[in-house]
């Protein structure tokens, strides 16, 4: 499975080729699946980097909830007309509206799922 991730990481892995994995993954395994591949996927890159401390689970799964909450609503043709009706989600602080800065921060955060404490998913952005 990790091998079908990273086969879809062309060039340098910033936030809008998270969101396109993400929405690729989704859009081929359906979400609760997506959730895992995502965070596997992630995991064994930060690993790879060697910096595992960069994976944050909770993180991990609120972008994949929201990326398969606005595919359900925009069965957009490629990530560049979703990309394009969903500029939102090409904010990297978008979590921001869901989550306070310290909950991120929290180790509970880091090593396993915490729902948001600002605003509950799904939320549309």
């Amino acid at each position: 499975m990790f091998d079908q991730f990273a086969a879809r990481v062309v060039g340098p892995f910033d936030h809008r080729a998270h969101v396109r994995v993400t929405w690729q993954t989704v859009r081929e395994a359906g979400m609760p699946a997506a959730i895992d591949l995502v965070s596997d996927g992630l995991r064994r890159t930060a690993r790879y980097a060697g910096v595992p401390q960069k994976y944050h689970a909770t993180v991990s799964r609120a972008w994949v909830e929201l990326v398969a909450h606005h595919a359900e609503h925009d069965p957009a043709p490629d990530f560049d007309a979703f990309a394009a009706r969903n500029p939102a989600l090409l904010d990297k602080r978008l979590l921001t509206r869901f989550y306070r800065s310290s909950t991120l921060a929290g180790r509970d955060a880091r090593t396993g799922w915490v729902e948001p404490d600002l605003a509950p998913f799904p939320w549309t952005v």
